[in-house]
């Protein structure tokens, strides 16, 4: 079931790649939400799009999305982040991406990533590998954390969660750290070009496609306990073999 699902998370993540391009290149209001984070024209825009295209190819299924939240059932759902990036988008830095995830009973079973600035789509589906641009990728196969690469997504975000001695303890076991953020620290773990991703105060749609990719390339997703979930706001991505004594060093 899960190869028709992926072609139209495919094909809607292009859908909304198109529409957020048109804003991109040309102009659009910022708005703030509530929580004080920027939604642009784009980013509604975009999330329309996608949720008429899959809505037209698999009607019985649920939506969670960003911007419009969610509809119909929750065990098999859509799990839709149009703009994953936002502040980027506004900034004109072309580090952002549309995020679409299949979540069935609880597992993730279908994951797209698309930058359509530099054309980048990841995909995978459970149990079928990950691919970028049609292309199977790999985690690194790096077992020393004192010669590891560990990307964040920023320091003030883990300042404020109150984590910061355990970020530091992690961050100090390891040899090179940079700030990334956003799905760009999934895909590059993914890849194998980085061995570690630790990133906190998260929604589900931030994360639903990258768990599953960064998996199905053959590394380990869970929150900051060592859960495999993208519900409870933290987030390590890790090549899998360094995963357990980066958990260690992230406990409280």
């Amino acid at each position: 079931m899960s190869q028709p699902a992926l072609d139209a998370a495919v094909e809607a993540a292009r859908a909304a790649g198109q529409v957020a391009m048109k804003y991109y290149r040309g102009g659009f209001e910022v708005m703030l939400k509530p929580d004080d984070t920027p939604v642009t024209q784009a980013d509604r825009e975009a999330e329309r799009a996608i949720v008429e295209l899959l809505g037209r190819a698999f009607p019985d299924y649920g939506v969670l999305g960003e911007e419009f939240g969610g509809a119909g059932r929750r065990d098999i759902c859509w799990i839709i982040d149009p703009i994953d990036g936002t502040k980027n988008f506004v900034r004109r830095i072309p580090v952002w991406a549309t995020l679409i995830a299949l979540e069935e009973h609880g597992e993730i079973t279908v994951g797209v990533i698309h930058n359509p600035v530099t054309g980048d789509l990841f995909s995978a589906r459970r149990g079928g590998g990950a691919f970028l641009n049609g292309e199977r990728i790999h985690v690194s196969d790096a077992t020393d954390l004192g010669r590891s690469f560990l990307v964040h997504a920023g320091l003030g975000t883990v300042r404020r969660a109150g984590r910061w001695n355990e970020f530091l303890r992690l961050s100090d076991a390891t040899e090179r750290q940079r700030g990334f953020g956003d799905y760009l620290g999934y895909a590059l773990v993914a890849e194998g070009k980085a061995d570690l991703y630790a990133e906190l105060d998260l929604k589900p749609w931030d994360l639903a496609p990258c768990k599953l990719i960064v998996e199905e390339a053959g590394g380990r997703f869970t929150d900051w306990d060592g859960r495999p979930t993208i519900y409870t706001g933290t987030a390590l991505a890790t090549n899998g073999r360094l995963h357990d004594a980066a958990l260690e060093r992230l406990r409280p």
